[in-house]
């Protein structure tokens, strides 16, 4: 079942975008790069997630800057790109070998991303749109992200968390993840857990490229019916998703 959404009655949301970094290993699923936000925070607190945030004017004016070849979604990109380098080091969709400590040290202390490469040019081809949630509403706060799939670059330096609005960094499968929060080892908000579970069908990162250039990116805005006489949260079942709705008492949305 596909429930559309009209546009007009949802809430103000704030733009954002997530990256999705694999590690692929021998014989075995990929690792995916995951954080553990601060119990601090007002959005997820305590959450295991994906490197993201908000898109930033700094993104949008870069995206300007790279002139009408650039992909319409180049600033959800750029965004992805320089959040993935602020909370965990890693320079994913930049064109040549960096210093990335030197561009995390400059993005800490307020510098836009185009600023802190320095003139390095971006390599936005290596991010893969993969999908496209906005909540309805209710939450602390509500963002219309954007999530990109990528791969670690082989010479990039170990990953290291921010210590800020992160509090932890690993390194583990989609099964891996879902089991860890399966024992209450780590807690997934509602959107992570679907992804989790479509990306735990591949085998690789070719894979998982393979099948988001296949799938539409459609927003995704859940919404809530009753199946059997429990209220369930559901998401639309063309978009690749093995699971489209678990009950609403089991769900956490923020």
């Amino acid at each position: 079942m596909t429930v559309p959404d009209d546009e007009a009655t949802l809430p103000p949301a704030v733009p954002a975008a997530t990256l999705i970094v694999f590690r692929d290993r021998t014989g075995l699923p990929p690792e995916l790069l995951l954080v553990e936000r601060s119990p601090r925070l007002a959005f997820a607190p305590g959450a295991t997630v994906f490197p993201g945030g908000r898109i930033d004017p700094g993104d949008a004016t870069l995206a300007d800057q790279l002139g009408p070849d650039a992909p319409a979604d180049a600033a959800a990109r750029i965004a992805a790109i320089r959040e993935t380098i602020e909370e965990a080091g890693v320079a994913i969709g930049v064109a040549a070998p960096t210093d990335v400590e030197t561009i995390r040290t400059a993005l800490r202390h307020g510098a836009a991303l185009g600023e802190a490469l320095g003139g390095t040019a971006l390599d936005l081809d290596q991010l893969v749109p993969f999908a496209r949630w906005r909540p309805r509403g209710g939450l602390s706060r509500v963002f219309d992200t954007l999530f990109y799939l990528a791969r670690r670059p082989q010479d990039a330096p170990p990953a290291r968390v921010d210590s800020t609005e992160n509090v932890r960094l690993d390194w583990a499968s989609a099964r891996e993840t879902l089991d860890a929060a399966a024992r209450g080892e780590r807690t997934l908000i509602f959107p992570t857990r679907r992804n989790l579970e479509r990306l735990a069908q591949f085998a690789s990162y070719d894979e998982a490229v393979a099948h988001a250039r296949a799938t539409p990116v459609r927003r995704i805005t859940p919404w809530i019916e009753p199946r059997d006489g429990v209220d369930h949260l559901c998401i639309p079942d063309d978009l690749g998703y093995p699971f489209t709705a678990e009950p609403v008492a089991a769900a956490r949305r923020g």
